[in-house]
């Protein structure tokens, strides 16, 4: 039966960096001592000093996944009879998984931890980086986080293979340049020991094992980049100190729509189908022009001491969260539409709305505001079940505009009810009417453009041709125009 179980750290390298006490206890001869593994230079030379070690190699070997190998670990450690010593690599405090997986196990036997030093001291030592002055982050190289921000510097660890350099390497590559300068270390406190400054570029050529790691440095880039060079313009640039909420929102608007008709270009399949790479980098840019307007609004909000970009972050998650109760609590919602229901009655009790009508923006372009007030009635039942009804108030309108043409006002009431119904179509659909009418009005400027070209080749005006020639060349803009049209855009 396990009576004591003691967990050492065995530092960064040999057994001589090890206070007395640890080391004495290592080689005492009434305890039982298990590594983690014996690929460390502490590990390899106790295994010299005594034939009775027992280290976790095989289970390694053995494991499907490494959760596998920590608990195994911990029934390995916990199945000894008497005081048990576990030795694990550096220290036993600092991204020890498998020391975490034995303290949930060891139940009613007592158990002490004697940490160890960290290779994350040396690493600082050797790097010139202060932890508490500079700020740090540590991540574990075979599973970066994501998103990954670069503004304090960050010791990537467990680079042990070429495999996961090259994926970090690769991750690192997607913000930073390619003559980045990082830092290599391998081998810490050992006397065959490396620190090598290279670029990134250079990175995924160099060797690395189970002790290597990189030191990146902070970097104004991404995200925290983006804010931070954002803050420093409104301070040094006169255009940008110059700016207003106000003075910024056509500048919103501009971007907005022109980002939305990069997402256009997508196609109406995307994300899914094959993906046009050409497409996307046009659309990368466009929301990053979009990023910018709202990071700019939050550093002027964040001047009067209202809000900063954070506090919008934060706000919008639990706004999500606390919408989205069928994910992050105990209700059941198995239908795009239950959601949107649900939706909706969260949102008017957020608001305190008197109606589903209240808040919806009078300054939405009137398509998307008219089909943003039929999902708010449909998601209360106030919707037709099959299509064929809504096709048929179309031809309804329709017709009741045709008789209200002798008269203005009343052909502007019929026209609108047309449209209404032509948009509640489109939702019904699954078609964005506005996306529609983008899509339709760039069709008939490249068709009218044909036409021109087409009359001046023939060295002809347009004034100087009849409806039915202009007609004829609109049919052959229509009919090369089918020959390429991309998916999901329709011909008319």
């Amino acid at each position: 039966m396990t009576e004591l179980v003691t967990v050492v750290g065995l530092g960064p390298a040999g057994l001589d960096r090890l206070p007395t006490d640890v080391r004495r206890l290592l080689t005492a001869p009434d305890v039982k001592v298990i590594l983690r593994t014996s690929a460390h230079p502490a590990a390899a030379e106790l295994l010299e000093l005594r034939d009775d070690v027992v280290t976790g190699d095989d289970l390694y070997d053995a494991a499907a996944d490494f959760e596998q190998v920590y608990g195994d670990l911990a029934d390995r450690v916990l199945s000894q009879d008497g005081h048990v010593v576990y030795a694990v690599p550096g220290s036993a405090a600092v991204g020890e998984r498998s020391v975490r997986e034995l303290k949930n196990r060891v139940g009613s036997v007592p158990i002490e931890i004697v940490p160890g030093e960290s290779f994350l001291e040396l690493v600082f030592e050797r790097s010139g980086v202060d932890p508490i002055t500079d700020g740090v982050q540590v991540v574990d190289g075979r599973s970066l986080p994501d998103p990954l921000p670069f503004h304090v510097p960050t010791v990537v660890t467990q680079v042990d293979r070429p495999e996961v350099l090259a994926d970090v390497a690769a991750r690192l590559g997607q913000v930073l340049d390619s003559d980045f300068v990082v830092t290599v270390l391998d081998s810490l406190g050992s006397d065959d020991e490396s620190v090598a400054a290279v670029s990134l570029a250079e990175l995924p050529a160099q060797q690395c094992g189970p002790r290597t790691s990189l030191l990146v440095p902070a970097a104004t880039v991404g995200w925290h980049g983006l804010v931070t060079t954002n803050r420093r313009l409104r301070q040094e640039c006169p255009w940008d100190a110059d700016q207003t909420h106000r003075s910024l929102l056509s500048h919103l608007i501009e971007e907005t729509f022109e980002a939305a008709e990069a997402i256009d270009r997508l196609g109406t399949e995307a994300p899914g189908g094959e993906p046009e790479f050409g497409e996307y980098a046009v659309v990368e840019e466009e929301l990053g022009d979009l990023l910018l307007q709202v990071v700019f609004h939050a550093t002027l909000a964040r001047e009067a001491g209202a809000f900063d970009v954070e506090e919008i972050a934060e706000g919008i998650r639990r706004k999500l969260v606390h919408r989205h109760p069928h994910v992050f609590g105990d209700v059941v919602a198995d239908s795009a539409e239950v959601v949107l229901a649900n939706w909706e009655r969260i949102k008017a009790v957020e608001k305190q709305r008197s109606s589903l009508m209240d808040d919806v923006p009078i300054a939405l372009p009137a398509l998307a505001r008219a089909e943003k007030l039929q999902r708010r009635a449909a998601s209360v039942g106030f919707d037709w079940d099959e299509i064929g009804p809504v096709l048929a108030k179309v031809g309804e309108e329709v017709g009741e505009l045709a008789a209200a043409l002798n008269d203005v006002d009343a052909a502007t009431h019929e026209l609108g009810d047309v449209l209404f119904a032509v948009t509640n179509l489109a939702r019904k659909l699954g078609i964005d009417a506005e996306t529609a009418l983008r899509i339709a009005n760039e069709r008939f400027s490249e068709r009218f453009r044909y036409v021109e070209t087409s009359a001046e080749a023939e060295g002809r005006s347009l004034e100087d041709m009849s409806l039915e020639e202009m007609d004829s060349l609109w049919d052959e803009a229509k009919s090369r125009e089918a020959m390429t049209v991309r998916p999901g855009d329709a011909t008319s």
